[in-house]
């Protein structure tokens, strides 16, 4: 059956065949995004007749939870099943009031960063927008009553600008009065850095929030951390984000994974002083979650401290991410890959 978060067109379309007023797609949508309704039965103030031919024809949950962890500072992630046996994952933050979902745009990640475990196999496909719409009413059905969602962070599996077809239109049902009404400028997007994606973003005018995975001060470094860099470099990146900055007036983000002995050392933190110092720009450090399998280390308290010592001395603003859910597999793409060998030690 069709996926009634897919197309917002499409319910209008079957809405009309029934001969039902317009008015009753705004009435499912709040059912769906606000009253956090699960299914057409609860829609109490749709007709009966109504509410039994929409069961009848379309879905609300094409996923179903293959894991559910839970840390003691509130994180929740969850490993969500798709309709055609893929798996990502998505995760609810707790943070004061904040109530922040992190969410997946693809199954897999193809931009090859050899730290990350998301992309160790590759990307399998695009997710459709109802998919990634899904990720958003499942994380909120996590929340009391009381709670609402605050902040959405493209962030999990996969690079955003690469499925921007899927996900702005996603994106677009978050921000809606009668959708989750979150206000673009608490959603970001975390990319690797695609120019034209990030062009894509300017001309459109969204608004939202842009995170560049930078990861390297150099394109040398950058190249073997960050395969794709090789036909893009840092210098492009940087103009890139440097015009969606004239254009949104948002303020960039810069992400940096700090890996033990690789991108930590004092040479690289004073070049990032160098490429950094003049952007409005936050510098987000994120000491590195171990990855079952993979090399890389989490350096040691010493060598953050100095690293940021000389970006504070540089004038950089920057942040060191709070290590969150550290106990259930909180590096993305874990628990994906966990689920893999599982089933495959089952084969």
């Amino acid at each position: 059956m069709p996926h009634i978060l897919e197309s917002q067109s499409a319910l209008a379309t079957w809405l009309a065949g029934q001969r039902a007023p317009a008015f009753r797609a705004q009435q499912i949508q709040r059912w769906l995004f606000q009253s956090r309704a699960a299914a057409f039965a609860e829609m109490s103030d749709l007709p009966q007749s109504l509410r039994e031919s929409a069961a009848a024809e379309f879905d609300i949950w094409t996923t179903t939870t293959a894991a559910h962890q839970k840390s003691k500072d509130g994180t929740e992630k969850l490993l969500l099943r798709l309709s055609d046996g893929k798996a990502v994952e998505c995760v609810l933050l707790r943070d004061a009031a904040r109530r922040t979902i992190c969410i997946s745009s693809q199954v897999g990640c193809a931009m090859g960063c050899v730290f990350c475990a998301s992309g160790l196999d590759g990307v399998d496909r695009n997710l459709t927008t109802g998919e990634i719409i899904e990720q958003m009413l499942v994380l909120q059905r996590l929340l009391p009553e009381d709670e609402r969602l605050s902040h959405i962070v493209v962030m999990g599996m996969g690079e955003p600008l690469a499925n921007l077809d899927n996900l702005l239109p996603a994106l677009d049902v978050a921000t809606s009065k009668d959708g989750l009404g979150i206000s673009a400028r608490r959603i970001t997007i975390s990319t690797v850095g695609l120019p034209p994606g990030i062009h894509q973003l300017a001309e459109l005018n969204t608004r939202f929030q842009l995170a560049v995975s930078l990861h390297a001060p150099n394109d040398e470094l950058r190249n073997e951390l960050v395969p794709v860099n090789k036909k893009i470099g840092i210098q492009a990146i940087l103009a890139a984000a440097d015009h969606y900055f004239d254009v949104s007036s948002r303020r960039l983000t810069f992400e940096y994974v700090l890996l033990d002995q690789i991108n930590d050392q004092i040479v690289h933190a004073q070049q990032l002083v160098r490429l950094l110092q003049h952007r409005n720009a936050l510098l987000n450090v994120i000491p590195y979650n171990q990855v079952a399998g993979l090399p890389y280390k989490r350096p040691s308290q010493n060598s953050i401290m100095r690293f940021r010592d000389i970006l504070e001395a540089g004038n950089i603003n920057v942040q060191f991410r709070q290590l969150k859910g550290n106990e259930i597999d909180a590096a993305c793409g874990q628990l994906r890959r966990k689920s893999v060998e599982i089933q495959q030690i089952g084969d």
